[in-house]
């Protein structure tokens, strides 16, 4: 029998192994799956079919039967929008490339407001929900069944008892701990609550290592939220380890919420196969006098065609000519980004890199160390956040393009993970946006120059070997 069940595994690690040369992104990868799943397959079958793929499957399929059933909607939603499009900029020549990869251009006539950490943000979210007319949309990666969770789940059971249609997607290995019993209480009282389903279909069954990471808030197709910010008590404080909790969210007003709203519905339907026909899709300005801000709303994840979270983030970082600031709690960026910020540097860009001194992930906080070395020797400023955790994902270029959302500077979120980010143009965001940095960094202590080599051996061990697991931290 023990002979049989080799044999087995020796067969299946050899198919693997041509599944790997078929779909594995690098050449240095496939040759790595390749030889270990040859050698070693009663060791390595297992992890390559839960760690080894980089494709989503089934989700672009789903999106298109979505798409073809819901044509009429989104031909009239694709004429309402057409006069909120902005026209490609003569100064930003990088603009047609991110439009193709958004698949959605910049939109005018919206208002964003920055929300400096949890407290900020849960008040802003509630007052939100609380002028809901017809739906609320609520997505997070890890909804908590404590106070914060509660707070929640019980005011968008007040809604419903409102006449508004509540839906709730969360994710369930994020929110792995949330017990049924809780979630069942407020299934009876009209909320309609289901995990991203990550796992459905006969072909995603070892899928598990991916995870829908988006965070979207949407109120009757008027406003949006999206950011770092989960929902649980630790965002409030409560962690003591890792406390205060530094982070950034985002609200949207205007027809750029719709786009967000698209994410949701299409995010809804992969976990459900149920379409969400009740929605508002007629865009409303809110610019006001001054023609308001140019927003574009970034989904991206493992079912995309292309890799688009790199390829948007890469685009960006080329654009820069002054300054590229990124505030991030993992920095294990892939081999696209990587150039991009040595490119930077070469021409003169300041580049500062902000990540937390005390981090929640033991390997990405030493993995991280290889790149900073590398960039810090390179001239980049890099700046360890010194007040609790800073899980704010924020990137400023220049004067007048700042990011907030949930794209950490790591490959899980450019290639496994589903992700949102909001992207706006304006010079009165970016100013805001560089101030919130400015005080972070007066919290944060500079490094200076850092070169891992003539660091101690151990420290250089542990480095490096937390690095060779970069493609799935």
């Amino acid at each position: 029998m023990l002979t049989i069940l080799l044999l087995l595994f020796q067969a299946v690690g050899f198919l693997s192994s041509i599944h790997a040369i078929l779909n594995t992104r690098t050449a240095q990868g496939a040759i790595a799956w390749v030889v270990s799943l040859n050698t070693l397959p009663v060791l390595t079958v297992p992890i390559y079919w839960v760690f080894g793929r980089s494709r989503f499957e089934g989700y672009v399929n789903a999106l298109k039967d979505h798409d073809l059933l819901m044509a009429g909607e989104r031909e009239a939603a694709h004429r309402s929008f057409q006069k909120f499009v902005l026209e490609e900029p003569d100064h930003f020549p990088e603009y047609r490339a991110i439009c193709k990869l958004s698949l959605s251009p910049f939109l005018r006539g919206n208002r964003v407001h920055l929300l400096v950490d949890g407290r900020a943000t849960y008040d802003d979210l509630e007052a939100g929900i609380r002028r809901a007319e017809s739906y609320v949309l609520f997505q997070f990666y890890i909804l908590r069944a404590d106070r914060s969770g509660t707070r929640f789940m019980d005011l968008l059971a007040e809604k419903v008892s409102q006449g508004v249609s509540v839906h709730v997607l969360y994710d369930e290995i994020g929110s792995h701990q949330l017990p049924s019993a809780w979630l069942e209480r407020y299934r009876e009282k009209g909320i309609r609550v289901i995990p991203f389903n990550t796992t459905r279909g006969p072909r995603n069954r070892f899928q598990l290592n991916f995870r829908n990471h988006r965070k979207i808030v949407v109120v009757d197709g008027r406003e949006a939220w999206i950011g770092g910010l989960n929902i649980g008590d630790e965002y409030l404080g409560a962690d003591r380890r890792l406390s205060p909790w530094r982070d950034t969210h985002l609200r949207v007003e205007g027809p750029a919420a719709l786009v967000a709203q698209s994410i949701f519905w299409s995010d809804w339907y992969w976990a459900d196969q149920a379409l969400l026909r009740h929605l508002s899709w007629q865009p409303q300005e809110a610019g006001g006098e001054d023609g308001g801000q140019d927003i574009l709303v970034l989904g991206s994840g493992p079912a995309d065609e292309l890799e688009t979270a790199s390829l948007f983030f890469t685009t960006l970082i080329n654009s820069a000519r002054k300054r590229i600031w990124i505030a991030t709690p993992y920095f294990v960026p892939d081999e696209a980004t990587q150039v991009a910020l040595s490119l930077a540097l070469l021409r003169g860009v300041e580049v500062r890199i902000l990540v937390p001194r005390r981090n929640d992930n033991w390997f990405v906080h030493h993995a991280a160390l290889v790149y900073l070395s590398r960039f810090s020797t390179m001239g980049a400023m890099v700046h360890y956040y010194e007040e609790g955790f800073m899980h704010q994902k924020v990137v400023l270029v220049d004067d007048q393009v700042a990011l907030v959302g949930t794209v950490n500077f790591d490959n899980r979120s450019f290639r496994l993970n589903f992700e949102v980010t909001g992207a706006v143009a304006d010079r009165k965001f970016a100013t805001e946006v560089e101030q919130m940095l400015r005080r972070d960094l007066a919290r944060s202590t500079q490094m200076g120059r850092f070169e891992l080599s003539r660091a101690p051996f151990m420290q250089r061990l542990k480095a490096r070997a937390c690095a060779l697991l970069a493609p799935v931290l």
